[in-house]
């Protein structure tokens, strides 16, 4: 099998793997979020605050070392397992003992407990690190898609029989407590690989050169990510937070299911390209132009459906989450490209570049926060979009750096999605005022989302029509049914 049929195989089997394990996890957000309340997502959202923090240290960053190293040896993979080990377990015991003090920080006597159970996910993580490598090395992710996929359903049939009866707050303990477990026990059923008693300082070495930048990495990430969540959580409590917690899940499940299909892959195929500098930018346009042709049209479609939306699937109760949707829903242009610059820049060995980039947009980021959260949730959301586009220019500038872009083609992939997804956010403003006193909510919403994707279609058919044909030719290409594919 040629490197392109695996990598298309890859994202197809990603794709399995994050729309199913998102669909799994949205109906189940959707049951939670109908018998808990906003305070008790909010909760959970402080303790991943501190949790997300800590997951930093987890790895080394040594995942992504075996995944991007040319020559691995077997050293490499004992080493790492032990040192994710040993970190898992003083992560966990530092945890548990810290619980109180986080709690009284965010004056919620109730994180302590909560924290105390959820530290031992860093030894569940621990335990799958370097099969979860290995296997992303390999391409391997139809073994990961149902690992992931049957660690969702156990976790998601664990919170939801808890919400039920009675157990508030902590379904969603259990909900991720269960997943974490079944999922080391799958993946420990289905990989080859076994770690040896056998630790190995030069390998230690070679991994932590790597890795430590990846850490680097992960702690600005950690501030670009959950900024955001510490300060709502601390300024103006866990009920705000669960609002904005809600909006930014929504836009996080429709990252996953649009970008992280192909995001995934890409560091493992980009580092397999390293050598052959015009097919790595060749597959770079691909991605982003075949990302941007769906996620441009749902992004939008999210900031004009978002008041509908949420109603309809949440309820009244979460109103103040609608402003923040439609919002963040722009920062989803942004995704549809520059989620492919970090793996470019470490699958070209340069995690140095990309831990200086993450520190300038971690910086942007806690300083537009900080200033923002005095107005409320809805500043906090603006402000992250705000930085997003301000720092555009640089992150594209530091890819053209190494794999010298040619601009007129790099833009040209976004020109034909904008114009469509433009044309479709126009009909559903028109149809709103039109249809909105005569049906239903849900009827409402059906049709809007029908025409608001048939005039997407026809547009991209009318603008761009190539690309539509090399779109479902890259499907069928994907397809394991021989019967879809030309002969």
């Amino acid at each position: 099998m040629s490197l392109k049929q695996k990598a298309l195989r890859g994202v197809l089997w990603t794709a399995i793997q994050n729309w199913g394990g998102q669909a799994i996890s949205f109906i189940v957000f959707l049951v939670l979020a109908r018998l808990l309340n906003p305070e008790d997502f909010g909760l959970v959202a402080l303790a991943s605050v501190f949790f997300a923090f800590m997951q930093v240290f987890l790895d080394q960053g040594f995942s992504q070392a075996i995944v991007q190293r040319r020559e691995l040896e077997p050293d490499h993979l004992d080493t790492a397992f032990w040192t994710n080990v040993l970190i898992g377990g003083l992560l966990t015991i530092t945890s548990a003992a810290s619980a109180g003090a986080i709690a009284a920080l965010f004056k919620q006597p109730l994180l302590t407990p909560i924290i105390g159970w959820l530290s031992l996910n860093f030894v569940l993580g621990a335990l799958n690190s370097v099969q979860t490598a290995i296997l992303s090395r390999e391409l391997a992710f139809k073994t990961l898609a149902w690992r992931s996929l049957v660690g969702l359903l156990a976790g998601g049939a664990t919170g939801v029989a808890m919400a039920l009866t009675g157990w508030g707050v902590w379904s969603l303990v259990g909900q991720q407590l269960t997943n974490s477990v079944v999922g080391v026990a799958v993946l420990w059923q289905v990989s080859d690989w076994r770690p040896r008693l056998r630790f190995s300082r030069r390998h230690f070495r070679e991994l932590f050169s790597y890795g430590i930048n990846v850490v680097g990495i992960n702690a600005l990430n950690f501030l670009n990510r959950r900024a955001d969540d510490f300060l709502i959580g601390y300024f103006l409590g866990p009920v705000a937070l669960g609002y904005y917690t809600v909006a930014y899940r929504i836009l996080l499940v429709l990252s996953q299911l649009m970008i992280g299909t192909i995001q995934k892959t890409a560091m493992p195929v980009f580092s397999k390209l390293q050598a052959e500098p015009e097919r790595l930018k060749g597959a770079f346009y691909s991605a982003i132009q075949m990302t941007s042709l769906v996620a441009f049209p749902v992004f939008l479609g999210l900031s004009a459906l978002a008041p509908e939306l949420v109603v309809l699937v949440f309820g009244e109760q979460w109103r103040p989450s609608i402003p923040v949707m439609q919002i963040l829903g722009w920062i989803g242009l942004l995704y549809a490209g520059f989620y492919y610059n970090g793996p470019m820049i470490m699958a070209l060995g340069k995690p140095g570049w990309n831990l200086a980039l993450n520190c300038v947009q971690a910086l942007a980021n806690v300083v537009a926060f900080a200033i923002a959260v005095r107005w409320g949730i809805v500043a906090v959301a603006a402000s992250y979009v705000l930085r997003g586009y301000l720092m555009a220019p640089l992150t594209v500038w530091v890819v053209h750096r190494l794999i010298r872009l040619d601009f007129k083609t790099y833009f040209r992939q976004y020109a034909a999605p904008f114009a469509g997804a433009g044309l479709m956010v126009g009909a559903i403003a028109l149809l709103k005022p039109a249809l909105s006193p005569w049906l239903p909510l849900g009827a409402a919403v059906s049709v809007y989302v029908l025409a608001g994707g048939l005039v997407y279609s026809a547009a991209l058919f009318v603008i761009a029509p190539d690309l539509s044909r090399r779109a479902l030719d890259l499907v069928r290409s994907a397809l394991p049914d021989r019967r879809w594919r030309k002969t």
